[in-house]
């Protein structure tokens, strides 16, 4: 069983790609929790880096879900750049559950959160090509159940960036907010946050073009769906809009996928 957890896809692209590889199904880990993976003889975690680390939804599901002691276990990094500690983290949270980490690797994708940083993740798209025999290698050696952790050490940057304060300004510029004279109320963002996060309030006056407006509550994990799946552009990043052409999703990862989860 491979669990994934994927903002705008990247990580779903990839956890598919290699299920259908070496004969596993996908899940994600909202759904691992209540699943039981006692007789799972082989368990994949992919997921990204966010902020340097591992996404705050992985941390806190993971010791939620009961792993199998004994399965083969991989962790696959999804990322614009570097794992930095995603890795180091996970296997952390899985030693508790008296988990062993048997192979790790990472994938460089398009960033999704460069828009917060002024650069457009559609112009990253080489990396597809670029990767794409790692991708490859990291099959074969899954297959043969091969051991080696790759990019799996602590980081002293990323340690850094986990500082509260440090934390708090990366969390600003990767905190979508709605822009409310776009929102038009479709309920998008809504069904594709994963965290269950953004919810549609009725407008006291309704306008010619909404009844209700999105509102994000205080549980972001910064993956961004909502402001990749918006069909108004209607969430902004870093306080900056962000226009359709800087909208991304991984080409083979479509909407309606992201509502299936």
């Amino acid at each position: 069983m491979i669990l994934y957890f994927s903002g705008t896809g990247n990580s779903l692209a990839i956890a598919r790609k290699i299920a259908e590889a070496i004969g596993e199904q996908v899940l994600s880990l909202y759904d691992a929790v209540k699943t039981d993976l006692s007789n799972e003889q082989r368990i994949g975690l992919v997921f990204p880096t966010y902020n340097l680390d591992a996404p705050i939804a992985v941390t806190q599901l993971i010791p939620r879900i009961r792993f199998p002691k004994n399965a083969y276990t991989f962790v696959i990094i999804t990322c614009g750049a570097q794992t930095n500690n995603a890795v180091w983290t996970v296997r952390r949270l899985l030693k508790q559950q008296e988990v062993t980490v048997n192979y790790c690797h990472k994938i460089r994708v398009p960033d999704s959160s460069a828009m917060a940083f002024g650069r457009n993740p559609n112009d990253q798209a080489w990396k597809f090509d670029k990767f794409a025999p790692r991708l490859q290698t990291i099959i074969a050696d899954l297959k043969a159940q091969k051991k080696g952790l790759h990019f799996a050490g602590f980081d002293p940057l990323g340690w850094l960036m986990s500082r509260p304060a440090l934390q708090r300004k990366l969390a600003q510029m990767t905190t979508p907010s709605v822009n409310p004279d776009k929102c038009i109320g479709c309920g998008i963002c809504s069904k594709v946050c994963p965290q269950k996060n953004i919810v549609l309030s009725e407008l006291d006056e309704p306008t010619a073009k909404a009844n209700a407006i999105a509102n994000i509550g205080p549980h972001c994990t910064w993956c961004l769906s909502c402001v990749h799946f918006c069909p108004q552009q209607a969430m902004e990043v870093n306080g900056k809009s962000v226009s359709k052409p800087y909208q991304y999703h991984h080409p083979d990862i479509k909407l309606k996928d992201m509502l299936k989860r």
